[in-house]
């Protein structure tokens, strides 16, 4: 075992760093933290976690040496899933390396046997800085084992953002510059179709578009196959898929639908197993699910849920659908972003409707009130469309007591007074620029 250990080391000494492209992810402040905290990366898989530990080696490595910035990718097929390996892994590094290593970059780790009581070993005993990445909720503050609550900090990272994808492709625009000249305007506008058609996921922004669809289809197959059917023991694969499939060509589920249609199509499958697999799926950040608004906790466990997915290039590329359902696209888009900065904030996300089915598309609140509502309507020159978003956004606002009411559109700017309520109209592209 020491023998890979020293291997694997000496190939990080002899490693090149890849070329990074700075995120708005800034990961600088986590150097130091008081008191010492265990920081967890943790998304879906190649959104970037790895390039954001490369990219700090590379701030750290101006005041350090390679010795004392020591990373591990567990995903290496050299690593035997063994607790041994975690073991000797430390006195190996300290028998190897002359210096210090004061910083442990752990990428993947979730999956090695007693990881997390190993991880609570050495941040006990050790002076050492410890960065960790999963592309597993094992790995998340809601899953997070006993023996490591309260010493990790959790920072979830997305796809990229509109912004980010614009820095990827070198589009630069000036951000504060409103409105946009014509020129610039329709470089933004040709930017978020693609945007909206690809997705975010940064290899696939960086690749020519003949591999786009490809590369997404491959890490679709890679995450149901080790992050879902592998890591729970799926027997019914095919069940499984099915359930996805049908989650990918709708917007909304409740588990008696899924049940019945999956009943309808001939699948051995209960309702129980539904909930199961939909709990998987989430667990490995590939859809997002949001309940309705609702003081109760029973509604909001009963009523059925809005479900997004991680990234809209799946949508695109995975969905039966042979044209772009551009409302649900930009509702994807919406839904990714509002996970990105409210849940930092502390913020839930909800979805309202009332017993006519008036519909609100997103509810922001804190824990104590609501704070804003949100529209998505990529068609609102459409009067009837217009009319119906409008009165759904009042009627929320009036039983939600919540002032701040926002319709979010394909190119309609404007601010309107509508029954002594104010509603502020933005372009999903301005409004995914000023996030």
């Amino acid at each position: 075992m020491n023998e890979t250990i020293k291997t694997i080391l000496y190939n990080w000494m002899e490693k090149k760093l890849p070329e990074i492209i700075p995120r708005d992810i800034n990961l600088e402040p986590y150097i130091t933290t008081t008191p010492r905290k265990i920081i967890v990366i943790t998304g879906f898989r190649r959104v970037g976690k790895t390039y954001l530990l490369f990219g700090l080696v590379e701030k750290l490595l101006k005041n350090k040496t390679k010795e004392e910035l020591v990373y591990i990718n567990f995903d290496d097929e050299r690593i035997p899933e063994q607790t041994s390996f975690l073991t000797d892994l430390l006195p190996t590094i300290k028998q190897t390396l002359t210096k210090k290593t004061s910083y442990l970059f752990l990428d993947e780790i979730q999956d090695m046997p007693q990881w997390n009581k190993w991880l609570r070993r050495i941040y006990d005993s050790e002076e050492i800085n410890i960065f960790i990445t999963g592309s597993s909720s094992k790995v998340s503050s809601h899953e997070i084992p006993t023996e490591l609550r309260g010493r990790c900090l959790e920072i979830q990272v997305f796809p990229l953002s509109f912004n980010e994808f614009l820095k990827f492709k070198n589009i630069n625009i000036k951000i504060k510059q409103l409105p946009y000249e014509e020129n610039q305007e329709a470089t933004i506008l040709k930017s978020l179709d693609e945007y909206l058609y690809y997705g975010g996921m940064p290899e696939v922004v960086l690749a020519p578009e003949s591999l786009k669809f490809d590369i997404l289809q491959q890490y679709y197959g890679t995450v149901v196959r080790k992050d879902i059917i592998e890591r729970f023991n799926i027997k019914n694969e095919e069940g499984l898929k099915a359930m996805i499939r049908l989650l990918l060509n709708s917007k909304q589920y409740s588990i008696s639908k899924l049940y019945d249609t999956m009943k309808s199509l001939q699948y051995q499958i209960g309702k129980t197993t539904i909930l199961n697999y939909l709990n998987y799926v989430e667990t490995s950040y590939f859809l997002y699910s949001i309940p309705i608004f609702s003081y109760k906790i029973k509604d909001q466990m009963q009523y059925p849920r809005k479900h997004y997915f991680i990234d809209t290039g799946f949508i695109n590329c995975l969905s039966t659908r042979h044209t772009k359902d551009m409302g649900r696209l930009y509702e994807n888009i919406v839904a990714i972003n509002l996970l990105r900065t409210q849940t930092q904030k502390g913020n839930n996300i909800f979805y309202w409707k009332d017993q006519r089915g008036k519909e609100v598309d997103f509810v922001i609140k804190d824990e104590i009130q609501v704070k804003q509502l949100i529209q998505v309507c990529s068609d609102i020159e459409n009067y009837d469309t217009r009319k119906r978003e409008i009165n759904a956004l009042i009627k929320a606002s009036d039983h939600l007591k919540c002032k701040d009411l926002l319709i979010i559109t394909n190119d309609f700017h404007d601010t309107q007074k509508v029954k002594g309520k104010t509603i502020a109209f933005k372009p999903l592209y301005s409004w995914l620029l000023e996030k």
